[in-house]
């Protein structure tokens, strides 16, 4: 389990870029991958495993394995828009609809209470309008499409400005991992990550 931190790539090896890998060991970083793909200013859940078994279980489309999100947009996000996102979005300027989706709303807020939050080149922007709402909240997928999150709030006018994964299946993150740390999973952990379908170590094959 492994808590990414913004403006890390997630790959094993970028010329330009830290990557996620750069936070274990170097013994380590050609023997394990992390499964599936957080952008580079996400944060959160990344699972980095040397088991294509589990990395399979977890990517494959057909097992729906929910993603959770907890995003802040620039926005209101109301009921109807809530609804949308629920019942399955065309994303935004892509010919695609996505799946179904669970939306809880956490809260609302205005531009100047989230200042530091704020990517630089948006502030001097949206601080023109510091009672603009921002809208806070937890959005569920169950598909992998690159920037989904960000292109489904896009899709309903709002514009994600902070995103972390904060579960993947049934595991959720640990909050005491600080930002580029982890650890090892635990069998109850990863049996919650499968679902309770992950075999007993002894029998894979990596």
């Amino acid at each position: 389990m492994f808590n990414k931190p913004k403006n890390c790539v997630t790959a094993r090896r970028d010329e330009l870029k830290p990557t996620v890998m750069d936070y274990f060991p170097e013994e380590w970083r050609d023997k394990l991958h992390p499964v599936g793909r957080l952008d580079l200013d996400t944060e959160g859940l990344l699972i980095i495993t040397d088991d294509g078994r589990l990395d399979n279980r977890l990517m494959q489309p057909r097992r729906h394995v929910e993603k959770k999100y907890f995003f802040r947009a620039l926005g209101h996000i109301d009921d109807e828009k809530a609804r949308a996102l629920e019942s399955g979005i065309e994303l935004y300027h892509k010919d695609y609809v996505a799946s179904p989706a669970k939306f809880e709303l956490v809260g609302y807020s205005r531009v100047r209470d989230n200042l530091e939050l704020i990517p630089d080149r948006h502030r001097s922007k949206w601080m023109k309008n510091p009672d603009g709402d921002v809208t806070a909240g937890f959005l569920t997928i169950t598909e992998g499409k690159k920037h989904q999150v960000k292109l489904m709030v896009k899709s309903v006018g709002c514009r994600v400005f902070t995103l972390e994964r904060v579960r993947v299946g049934g595991l959720e993150l640990d909050k005491t991992l600080k930002p580029g740390e982890w650890r090892e999973l635990t069998e109850s952990e990863l049996a919650l990550l499968c679902g309770g379908e992950y075999p007993d170590k002894s029998n894979i094959q990596n």
